[in-house]
């Protein structure tokens, strides 16, 4: 019943069925449990026979296989062997023997080798039928597609056909040959660009071998060559380049050179080195003659009319120090002629212009304050009634009050009045002024001047060598500048401008020790010596004046009527010793206990005290109650002026005189 259905096959032949088994009822199982096939479910359409003969077709697999050999093409040619069993036999094995309608003789059957669990389990469709309904049914009603014979004209239709597919797989295997050609070529480019790489890994190699050993043997011979060699670069620079720091450079290296040279003397010459020796000679001797003629035109130039020294130092000197440390070096003897032309010069230049400075100076005007201003001079145009509660400051030059005097010392301005402005100024200033503008100059030059020293001369020169040239160049200046002083303080009689000066001289000891310029010690010394004695001089002469009030006075108590016409207002001694009083405190606010000005102070306050207790005796004695309320407005008028002060001493003396007001208080 099945092999009457297969085209081709002639009724008689016993020859098992092709592999391709398109025609069967019964879809291919490729399971490994069972030689079952599951039917072909109804409504589905099998392929074709000339989908299967598309895919087996022999033409174009020998066609394909042939183009790929012939291309060189390593790609294995895979096919798909059928080896699912024959449906009929698996039929066979189920149903057993069933009777064929041919009459021709058939190959027994194999009986079935027995079914399994696996077996029993396999799900087969067919359609709702039994084996027995399925085996004896027509095949018309069960194959939906069934074979046809080929006629000529259908062959003759589908020959177009298969003839364009055939040459779309050529078309496409033309194509994928030359993939094929680009991807060998590409495959053969990348190997010679491998190939390439790998050449230039072992170049840079050995380059960077051959640049190691260069290193080395440059690291070992450079120096040895650059001692051996000068260039003509070199040589041009210094003989005719203009000196700037790239002169300095050159130098620098001539130098450098000269001294390997002289280390390797030492040692048994070749005549490279005794060749390069005299070239280096001649160099350090023309480097020495153009430094000669550079720093003496610098020299010269100090010595012009208005020419600001500072400026030269920092421009033409600082700039070239290493001139000065070469010449000091190679030619010591020109470098201290050099060195003393250019003290010579700062000496005169500082003398010079602190001269002229002076002079303006002492065109300024000053308050006069001479004897006749001690605290005791009886002057009746001076006395007050003042009571018990005020203060008077005076007149702006009255000796004897501090007023504003003392901004000097609280002004930031660090700045000295110019020549100019002091020739200008018609205002009348106190002692302390033309003192202050002078040694803030002197000290701010003296600074300059010394760190200029150290800068350019070190360390070719010791720092006590340096020192004593500055010495040398300012001795004149500090000489001028105590003369000052002592023109300034000999004759007057201002305490408190004494004090302001001492204080002053103090702040520039502080400032240049904040500087670091030792060598100005002398001269800051000098002046204080100056005008502590004078200082102690003015206040001996105020407590000799007071003391002479005293003697003065009546030793006998005054009469009743003279103290009933008696005035208990305070002295005009009390004024001028409270306002005095007041600038010594405020200008000693932070001063200490050993200072000359606490003993000076403590003896004038007792010669006040005795001129006070002796005049209320002279002039109020009847009058005991009287003479206590003279006394308590005297203690209360120097308690009020000091009260706004502070500082240690300024708290003793409050507290000395809040006792003597207390004594007296009682009774007044």
């Amino acid at each position: 019943m099945w092999l009457d259905r297969r085209p081709g096959q002639h009724p008689g032949s016993a020859a098992p069925p092709p592999n391709n088994r398109s025609v069967s009822p019964l879809p291919q199982r490729t399971s490994s449990r069972g030689p079952y096939l599951a039917p072909q479910r109804p409504g589905l359409n099998t392929r074709g026979s000339s989908a299967l003969s598309l895919v087996s077709n022999d033409s174009s697999s020998s066609l394909l296989a042939s183009a790929k050999k012939t291309n060189g093409s390593s790609l294995r040619q895979s096919s798909t062997v059928d080896d699912a069993p024959d449906p009929e036999e698996v039929l066979a094995r189920i149903l057993g023997q069933f009777p064929s309608t041919n009459t021709t003789q058939q190959p027994e059957a194999k009986p079935a080798s027995g079914i399994t669990e696996d077996d029993l389990d396999f799900d087969v469709d067919f359609g709702g039928l039994t084996l027995t309904e399925l085996a004896g049914s027509d095949v018309s009603s069960r194959q939906v597609d069934n074979y046809k014979p080929q006629s000529v004209q259908d062959y003759e239709r589908d020959k177009a056909k298969f003839e364009d597919l055939h040459r779309s797989i050529r078309a496409c295997d033309d194509i994928l040959s030359s993939v094929e050609s680009n991807l060998t070529n590409f495959r053969n480019d990348l190997a010679a660009v491998s190939a390439d790489i790998e050449s230039l890994q072992a170049r840079s190699e050995a380059l960077n071998v051959r640049l190691e050993n260069r290193k080395a043997v440059e690291k070992g011979l450079g120096p040895l060559v650059e001692e051996l060699s000068v260039s003509p670069l070199v040589i041009t620079t210094i003989a005719e380049g203009h000196i700037d720091e790239t002169w300095v450079k050159v130098l620098a290296e001539v130098d450098k050179r000269a001294t390997a040279h002289k280390k390797n003397a030492q040692q048994p010459q070749s005549k490279a080195l005794a060749d390069v020796g005299p070239l280096l000679e001649k160099l350090i001797l023309k480097a020495i003659g153009r430094i000669r003629d550079f720093l003496v035109a610098q020299i010269k130039a100090l010595r012009s009319p208005h020419i600001n020294a500072q400026i030269i130092q920092q421009q033409n000197f600082l700039r070239f120090k290493d001139l000065f440390a070469f010449l000091q070096k190679h030619q010591p003897t020109l470098a201290g002629e050099i060195c003393q032309a250019y003290m010579n010069t700062m000496r005169w230049y500082y003398l010079n212009q602190f001269t002229r400075y002076k002079q303006s100076l002492d065109k300024l005007k000053l308050h006069i304050i001479d004897k006749n201003d001690a605290m005791g001079h009886e002057d009746t145009s001076r006395r007050t009634t003042v009571l018990s509660g005020s203060k008077l400051g005076g007149a702006p030059h009255d000796a004897f009050s501090i007023g504003r005097r003392n901004e000097l010392l609280k002004s930031k301005d660090q700045i000295a009045m110019s020549s100019y402005l002091a020739d200008e100024d018609q205002t009348t200033h106190y002692l302390e002024v033309p003192f202050r503008n002078f040694n803030l100059a002197l000290v701010d030059n003296a600074t300059a001047e010394y760190t200029f020293l150290v800068a350019f001369f070190s360390p070719a020169l010791s720092l006590s060598l340096i020192s004593r040239h500055f010495t040398y160049i300012f001795d004149q200046t500090f000489a001028l500048g105590q003369a000052l002083t002592k023109q300034l303080v000999s004759d007057t009689y201002d305490g408190l401008g004494l004090l302001l000066c001492v204080r002053l001289n103090q702040h520039f000891a502080f400032e240049l020790q904040r500087r670091r310029v030792p060598v100005v010690d002398g001269y800051i010394n000098g002046t204080a010596m100056v005008l502590w004695p004078r200082l102690q001089s003015v206040m001996d002469a105020h407590c000799e004046s007071v003391k002479t009030l005293t003697s003065a006075l009546p030793n006998k108590a005054g009469s009743a009527s003279q103290a009933k016409t008696a005035s208990a207002a305070p002295h005009v001694v009390t004024q001028r010793f409270g306002q005095f009083l007041h600038g010594v405190l405020a200008l000693s606010a932070e001063a200490g206990d050993d200072e000359p000005i606490v003993s000076s102070l403590h003896r004038l306050r007792i010669e006040v005290e005795a001129f006070l207790a002796k005049h209320s005796q002279a002039q109020l004695g009847a009058d005991s109650r009287k003479r206590d309320r003279f006394l308590y407005n005297n203690y209360s008028l120097i308690l009020t002026i000091i009260s706004d002060v502070s500082g240690k001493l300024a708290t003793e003396q409050q507290d000395h005189f809040e006792s003597l007001k207390a004594s007296v208080q009682e009774n007044s």
